[in-house]
């Protein structure tokens, strides 16, 4: 049997017994002595529990049986008033708990040591004599006989000592399982939440299903469409998918809290062993377990990535490194990403950290280990907010200076302003509930002695247990701060869907429910308008042309890549995908060169080219004539040398936007 002392300091020479489990009681629920051998004492009134954890008299009776044949046989007069002690304490007045002297139980274990020798019987640890105070008194002592007071406001503080914690007998646990409650082994916090009501717990429990089903929703929807177009997201922003991936499965896993309700994070009442519902800890429940590690890892994972985002960024805009660069340290960002979140996980379970959440029916860390709460919940995320908000700023500080100092062409430069606006906003609204989050964490860090305070005063009555002598904080928390809690925890994952909530997406999911290669001429046109500058390559070349990417593919706005694509190709081998990608490649550098008013024999190779290598797009005679003749006119000044001007030139009637239509048509009707 596990044996609960207190250690007690008195004024003068009254100290109590330092026990592992540091427990003590308070005297104020007396009821007469039943046992028989604590009959004819100096006092006749005691309380249960005693110190011994004896629930009840006739436990504590049955615990002295082996004493009985030496107390007959009279080894020692100090032996009976030392046993009675121990387990029918006397009721002193409220809030003092009076223990028998080291010298009684010297003399008494010495003068009786040989009969006990004799009978078997083994000096019990918890009667070990160094435990008691040092001093030499008789018990009962006068002051511990004196008549009863019921405690009141104006009850003076030396009257009503601060004994501590003690376990009630409802929330007592097997030994076994290692649990611990405000300082207490084999001690669990009771379920429902020991703070709320059953009505603000109900309100809480449906406010985090629905933020949950949100952010399952929005993070879902940005994997989604990272799926659909995977070379859309290239570094510097691909962090932004496995950061809505993390979030995705946080909020999975508060979803299945909110079903799971109490039979994950609580333990079941057991009415005929006397106890109650218990907050579930450690890793003996299975489920528990696995929603722990779910939820924590993905919740530091998600942080983690939110930095690699930052130094990515912090790559692209300081400097200048491309995505091919960033990409080739992708290896070395997903080993801290996950492996740093992996080793808190194991350490927590190492530990045996893991403690049920009755509010939101998951399970996580520092609930109420505060020591927990403070390096595994909150160090984590304060240290990565430090880090991106520096490399944030940093990165957003050479993008303006990009901006305004260097000579960027008009366009450029408001591409780049829009993208500078971007990367504030979707920080905004990460960095804000992500703060909100640890501003709760960091209150009730501060608080959270007062609140435990505050409901032992409350439930003391109600447990039989002491309660507390001085009690300067009588609240509790509100329900508001485990809302902001949840809920600032599952909107941190939201903003994913910002970042590719745009009109190309809407485009993209058009295009594949419709099929992913037909699409119509509008919507072409449409994804074109679209398209993003690279700013890594703009940022280092930036008197160069507008270098757009769109889906994973870079165009210059000329007609020289799609050739050059063309060349290098065996003749005959050429597929329909490069076919097509060389028209679009043609008509946008057509249409630049037409909006500039002027053409270049570039042009009207490439449009030869497209023509011997079976392109599909349909020329009238009329236009393919005059693009022979043309073509044949530049080369004969070529060749002797003339450099007239290319404006001279008869532009070439081509209708490329019917052109390009009829090669997509093609493709979807031969598809």
């Amino acid at each position: 049997m596990i044996l609960f002392w207190i250690f007690l300091s008195t004024p003068t020479t009254c100290v109590g017994i330092q026990a592992e489990s540091s427990e003590s009681h308070s005297a104020f629920a007396c009821e007469p002595i039943t046992m028989r051998m604590c009959q004819d004492l100096p006092y006749n009134t005691t309380f249960t529990p005693n110190l011994l954890d004896h629930y009840d008299q006739q436990s504590a009776e049955l615990a002295m049986e082996p004493f009985h044949p030496i107390v007959n046989l009279q080894c020692s007069p100090d032996l009976r008033p030392f046993l009675c002690a121990l387990h029918a304490p006397v009721c002193a007045e409220y809030g003092r708990v009076s223990l028998p002297c080291r010298r009684l139980c010297q003399r008494a274990r010495r003068q009786c040591q040989q009969l006990l020798d004799v009978f078997g019987v083994a000096w019990p640890e918890e009667m070990d004599c160094g435990r008691f105070p040092d001093c030499d008194e008789p018990y009962p002592r006068a002051e511990d006989l004196a008549p009863l007071a019921e405690p009141t406001e104006d009850t003076p503080d030396s009257s009503r000592r601060d004994y501590g914690f003690w376990c009630p007998r409802e929330l007592k646990v097997d030994p076994d399982l290692g649990y611990v409650f405000l300082g207490t082994r084999d001690c669990s916090p009771p379920c429902p939440n020991m703070y709320l009501d059953r009505d603000e717990l109900r309100l809480a429990r449906y406010a985090i299903g629905a933020a949950s089903v949100v952010c399952l929703s929005a993070t879902l929807f940005t994997f989604l469409t990272f799926l659909i177009d995977m070379a859309r997201f290239r570094y510097p922003e691909r962090p932004i998918v496995f950061y809505a991936v993390c979030y995705m499965m946080v909020s999975l896993t508060f979803l299945l809290g909110f079903l799971l309700e109490d039979r994950v994070a609580c333990n079941p009442a057991r009415p005929g062993q006397g106890r109650g519902p218990t907050v579930t800890q450690g890793s003996h429940n299975k489920a528990c377990t696995l929603l722990f590690m779910a939820l924590y890892f993905f919740t530091t994972a998600g942080s983690a990535w939110w930095v690699v985002l930052t130094v990515t960024w912090f790559l692209a805009a300081v400097p200048k490194w491309g995505s091919e660069a960033i990409e080739k340290k992708a290896l070395l960002f997903h080993a801290g990403a996950w492996g740093v979140p992996g080793a808190l996980t194991v350490a927590l379970l190492a530990l045996n950290k893991i403690e049920g959440d009755n509010v939101s029916g998951v399970c996580f860390v520092g609930l109420y280990d505060s020591d927990a709460l403070r390096w595994f919940v909150l160090a984590p995320p304060c240290l990565a907010v430090a880090a991106g908000s520096g490399l944030l700023l940093a990165g957003i500080a050479a993008l303006n200076r990009a901006r305004t100092e260097i000579p960027l062409e008009k366009e450029n430069r408001d591409k780049l302003g829009k993208f500078m606006i971007r990367i504030g906003a979707f920080s905004a609204l990460y960095l804000a509930p992500l703060l909100g989050v640890i501003g709760c964490h960091v209150y009730e860090q501060s608080h959270r002695a007062a609140w435990e305070t505050a409901w032992v005063q409350d439930r003391c009555q109600d447990y039989h247990i002491p309660c507390p002598a001085k009690v300067e904080y009588t609240g509790r928390p509100h329900l508001m701060l485990f809302l902001m809690k949840y809920l600032m925890g599952l909107v941190v994952g939201i903003p994913s869907v910002f970042w590719v909530g745009s009109k190309k997406t809407c485009f993209e999911w058009a295009g594949f429910f419709h099929g992913r290669h037909c699409k119509n001429t509008g919507t072409e046109e449409s994804r074109r308008a679209l398209r993003e500058p690279d700013f890594s390559q703009l940022l280092r070349e930036p008197q160069g042309p507008i270098v757009r990417k769109s889906r994973g593919t870079s165009t210059q706005g000329t007609s020289t890549h799609a050739s050059s694509t063309q060349l290098a190709l065996p003749d005959g081998q050429h597929s329909r995908a490069s076919s097509v990608h060389s028209k679009l490649s043609s008509r946008h550098g057509s249409l630049r060169h037409a909006r500039e008013g002027r053409h270049t024999p570039g042009s009207y190779q490439e449009a030869e080219q497209h023509l011997q290598f079976g392109s599909a797009l349909h020329l009238n005679d009329h236009s393919l004539s005059r693009h022979r003749s043309s073509t044949q006119h530049l080369n004969n000044q070529s060749r002797h040398g003339s450099t007239r001007d290319q404006t001279e030139t008869p532009p070439a009637v081509v209708t490329h936007g019917s052109s390009v239509d009829q090669v997509v048509e093609d493709d979807c009707a031969s598809a």
